[in-house]
């Protein structure tokens, strides 16, 4: 069997979401080739000689990308499976296969596509080439919470660390970033979040021998940085310790970051110092805002004392906190938008937040909680299937305004080369004229200083 995995985009990452199911694969006997259209180009060959085409899709835009390459694949090779794989393919299910995909699985993923790969290869066997209904050909779960054995991932064919994203120390010194995964879904609920839909409250883990050895070997390839991509590190936090601990004990000089809850960050404040002590240069956070009011509708549960909070106690355990943002919703008015600004200026966070971050507009994909809500009913439009969301425009057209403002902002400020802080003060002035705040009042311009000690990876994080 010929199979072709193939990812879109995965925030500039080396794709642990085709070297996991390639070790599968190739277990079962599989000829695996992965294609990762984020650093390389589509290359025909493969696919025209692919017995399964699957396509990773664990965000919305590697999905809305990989959906526009169906009709030139099915034209290169008529005769090949197509599977959808990852996050975003279960809550997509209709639309994707009205557009021809004939499996789809969300979840834990790996033995569903090992699955496949043995299905295919006894209808071949058979003489059976007929793809038939592709809905009832499919007796795998199109969601598997399975608790999976995993094997370690094999990143044969995939391009080298050094042509993914870097992280830029202080002082610009670069390193050489691998990635991983220690657990996937999550224990929470949170309305906005694309996991929910899919593990509803649950999590899995990856075995620990499993995770350190899949380090081991991006070590030897040259990684000097691991990002950890559970979506939640401390949702397991006896797993997360002791995969820390035995890394750093092994790898001394070896750094990484990870993603954690304000909620878990707060409960778990006593293990700050051990991520600090075990080579973490910075943790990400789902801030989202500082209207407790937001906050409290999407489900997050934290306040902004919670987040102010934590900021302190990062400071005092001598850690980076990379708080991230959507400061975009239908209830943001002008005037919390300013607000938040005003926070990460006092707090001297502005060169802890990727510019970005403060363009993100809400996304409500399909299955999303946020539909629970009735504001949130009324408002929509009808569901885009080319966008893969419920559009929405603002009841406020100024806010929806200084959103389109803001991201042009931040659009020229990258292809400038801006730094972070002037970036913010473009943005700071933009918000306060949007808000219409007197000149006579307005507070003097900041004066913003790169701090020297935020450590960042040049690829901001969206979705």
């Amino acid at each position: 069997m010929n199979i072709v995995l193939l990812s879109t985009y995965e925030l500039g990452r080396q794709p642990f979401g085709l070297a996991s199911p390639a070790a599968w694969l190739r277990q079962c006997g599989a000829i695996v080739t992965c294609l990762d259209l984020s650093r390389e180009p589509f290359r025909e060959e493969p696919v025209r000689e692919a017995d399964l085409v699957a396509f990773f899709v664990p965000m919305h835009t590697a999905t809305r990308l990989a959906a526009q390459l169906i009709e030139p694949v099915r034209r290169l090779n008529p005769r090949a499976h197509l599977c959808f794989y990852g996050l975003y393919a279960p809550v997509n299910e209709s639309y994707l296969r009205e557009l021809g995909v004939e499996t789809i699985l969300g979840g834990e993923f790996e033995e569903g596509l090992a699955h496949v790969v043995e299905r295919l290869r006894s209808l071949r066997t058979s003489g059976n080439q007929e793809h038939g209904d592709a809905l009832s050909l499919q007796p795998e779960p199109v969601i598997s919470l399975a608790r999976q054995q995993f094997v370690v991932p094999d990143r044969v064919g995939l391009l080298p660390l050094q042509q993914y994203a870097h992280l830029v120390l202080p002082g610009g010194e670069h390193r050489t970033v691998g990635y991983t995964e220690a657990s996937r879904g999550c224990k929470h609920l949170c309305r906005h979040c694309p996991i929910v839909p899919v593990y509803n409250g649950a999590f899995r883990i990856v075995q620990r021998d499993v995770v350190l050895e899949d380090i081991r070997r991006q070590v030897a390839a040259g990684a000097q940085h691991i990002t950890f991509g559970d979506p939640d590190f401390f949702n397991g936090i006896g797993h997360a310790l002791a995969i820390v601990e035995a890394l750093h004990h092994e790898h001394p000089q070896l750094t990484y970051d990870v993603t954690i809850k304000i909620e878990h960050l707060l409960r778990h404040a006593a293990h700050l110092r051990t991520l600090r002590e075990t080579g973490c240069l910075f943790v990400t956070s789902a801030v989202e805002s500082v209207d407790d009011a937001v906050l409290a509708r999407l489900d997050k549960g934290h306040t902004r004392a919670d987040f102010l909070a934590v900021v302190e106690l990062f400071r005092e355990a001598g850690l980076v906190l990379h708080p991230t943002f959507v400061p975009f919703t239908p209830w943001t008015t002008l005037e919390s938008y300013v607000d938040l600004l005003e926070v990460i200026r006092e707090r001297d966070l502005v060169e802890n937040v990727a510019p970005i971050q403060l363009g993100i507009r809400l996304l409500i994909p399909a299955g999303s909680r946020l539909l629970e809500l009735a504001d949130i009913r009324e408002l929509v439009e009808p569901f885009d299937r080319a966008a893969l969301v419920y559009p929405w425009r603002h009841p406020d057209p100024l806010v929806d305004a200084l959103c389109g403002e803001v991201q042009e902002l931040v659009s020229t400020g990258d292809k400038l080369g801006r730094s972070r802080a002037k970036a913010f003060a473009r943005i700071w002035q933009a918000a306060r004229r949007a808000a219409g705040i007197p000149e006579e009042v307005l507070r003097p311009e900041p004066v913003l200083v790169a701090r020297a000690a935020i450590p960042y990876l040049n690829e901001p994080w969206y979705c």
